[in-house]
C-alpha cells in the first residue's frame, strides 16, 4: 500500500511540475513545416503551439528554429550551434525534403542520428517527430523511409510522434475536406491545418516538458 501511495504522490508531483513558473526553453529544429511557410507570423506551427501551451497554463518558451527548405543534412549540419543556446528541449521536424527529393534513407537515418546524438551530448531532452514518404518511389523505399523514425526513436529513447500530420491525417482519402487545411501547393498545411496538428501534438510536447522537469 505504501509503495501505492509513493507512486501516485511521484505522478502528481510530475503533472505538476509541467506548471512550474520557471518556463522549459525548448526549440522547434526543423524544415519549412516549423518556419511557417506561407503563414501568417502567428499562425505557423511554433506560435500556435506556444499559444496551445499557454493556453493549458503550461510554462513553455518555444524558439523557431526552423529553416524553409531544410534536408536532414542541413540539419545535422547545424544541430551543434543551435543548441548552443542553452536550451533544455527540442521538437526534431526533419525530413520531408528528404523524401520529396528521392534521396537515400540509409542517409537520412544517418543525419537525424546525428541530430539525436547531439541532443544527447548536450543534455538536451527530445520530441522526435516522424514523417511519411509518398509512395512513388515504391514500396521499398517507403518501407525504409518511414521505418527509420521508431528505429531511431527507440534507440535513443526520446519521446516519438509517429507522423506530423497525425492532427490532418483522417483527411487524406478526401481530397475535398484535405484542400480545406492545406495550402495550395498541395504540400503545407494552412493555419486551420497547422491548429488540428497542434492539437494531435500538443500531448506529446506536454510529455517532453513532465520529461525535462523530472
Amino acid at each position: 500500500m505504501r509503495k501505492v501511495v509513493i507512486g501516485l504522490i511521484m505522478q502528481i508531483v510530475a503533472v505538476c511540475s509541467v506548471y512550474a513558473a520557471e518556463p522549459v526553453r525548448i526549440v522547434a529544429f526543423g524544415d519549412s513545416l516549423v518556419h511557417g511557410y506561407g503563414l501568417p507570423s502567428d499562425a505557423g506551427f511554433v506560435p500556435q503551439m506556444q499559444k496551445w501551451l499557454d493556453g493549458q497554463g503550461i510554462s513553455a518558451s518555444l524558439t523557431n528554429a526552423g529553416v524553409s527548405g531544410d534536408t536532414t543534412a542541413g540539419g545535422a549540419a547545424r544541430v551543434s550551434w543551435t543548441l548552443g543556446d542553452g536550451f533544455d528541449a527540442m521538437i526534431v521536424v526533419l525530413g520531408g525534403n528528404d523524401t520529396l527529393r528521392g534521396l537515400d534513407p540509409a542517409q537520412t537515418r544517418s543525419n537525424l542520428n546525428a541530430i539525436l546524438t547531439e541532443a544527447e551530448s548536450h543534455k538536451v531532452a527530445v520530441l522526435f517527430v516522424g514523417m511519411q514518404a509518398p509512395g512513388n518511389f515504391g514500396a521499398d523505399y517507403k518501407t525504409k523511409f518511414d521505418s527509420l523514425y521508431p528505429d531511431l526513436a527507440a534507440a535513443h529513447d526520446v519521446v516519438f510522434f509517429p507522423y506530423y500530420f497525425a492532427g490532418i491525417a483522417d483527411r487524406a482519402d478526401n481530397p475535398a475536406q484535405l484542400r480545406l487545411v492545406m495550402q495550395g501547393d498541395g504540400i503545407h498545411p494552412n493555419a486551420d491545418g497547422v491548429a488540428a496538428i497542434v492539437a494531435a501534438m500538443g500531448p506529446s510536447v506536454v510529455e517532453l516538458i513532465t520529461q525535462v522537469r523530472r
